[in-house]
């Protein structure tokens, strides 16, 4: 890896990781299935981004899982006490849920290692879920949880789709979370709660939604697709010289 590509990777670290952070300042003006509804209704500069190349089903179900179903149920977990380290923490679970789900839906084999990495891991959960009433909400733990599975399914899709341009496919896919965000957020929220909120929005929860939007979506995204590919090539092209030798 240049040390261009470990600089972009290290901005991109940072730009996600403060995103949990950034997520409970939203939530202190904004209740969560509105600020869900916010952050993707402002990452929508379709009209600037040509529409990935894959069928509309593909997009629909990038778009529910890992934009609407990951951050649905994260959200609402870190409104009812799942702290930002923890749930930082917890949604890398989606890893554990991978090897679930590629062997469900990709006719994956999983080996021994693989058992071996799940009892791991499901002994780290386990470990992490005793801390509910202490350090978080037992239902903050489960929704966050959850949240990991929909990004696993998002992989699945991804892997379904095959190689598509990653910014495109961030961007399009944000005009799907939207609708479903308002409607949730119109049943469980009220009408009454959602004039108030976006009335007497603080700068913070502003800032938030910014931050979402562009910082932790779009240019992360896009940081990370450009970085990924260059290193992809760069790998193609080496593998190529050494077989002409």
């Amino acid at each position: 890896m240049s040390p261009k590509d470990l600089l972009v990777a290290l901005v991109v670290i940072l730009a996600w990781g403060v995103n949990f952070v950034v997520i409970k300042l939203g939530l202190h003006g904004v209740p969560p299935m509105l600020l869900g509804a916010l952050r993707f209704t402002a990452a929508l500069p379709v009209f600037f981004v040509n529409r990935p190349q894959i069928p509309l089903r593909w997009l629909f179900a990038y778009g529910l899982t890992i934009s609407f179903g990951q951050f649905a149920l994260l959200f609402y977990g870190m409104s009812v006490g799942m702290p930002a380290g923890l749930a930082s923490l917890v949604l890398q679970a989606q890893a554990f849920f991978m090897l679930i789900f590629a062997a469900m839906f990709l006719g994956e084999r999983i080996r021994a290692a693989n058992v071996a990495g799940l009892l791991i891991s499901a002994a780290g959960l386990a470990v992490i879920g005793m801390q509910g009433g202490h350090a978080m909400t037992l239902l903050g733990f489960v929704l966050t949880l959850a949240a990991s599975s929909m990004w696993a399914l998002s992989n699945v899709v991804t892997k379904r789709m095959g190689k598509v341009d990653l910014l495109s496919l961030v961007v399009w896919a944000s005009l799907i979370p939207p609708l479903p965000f308002f409607v949730l957020s119109l049943i469980f929220e009220g009408p009454a709660r959602i004039e108030a909120s976006l009335a007497h929005i603080p700068l913070v929860s502003v800032f938030a939604v910014a931050y979402l939007s562009f910082i932790a979506t779009i240019v992360g995204y896009s940081l990370w697709g450009t970085s990924c590919w260059r290193v992809i090539r760069r790998r193609r092209s080496r593998r190529f010289r050494c077989w002409c030798r």
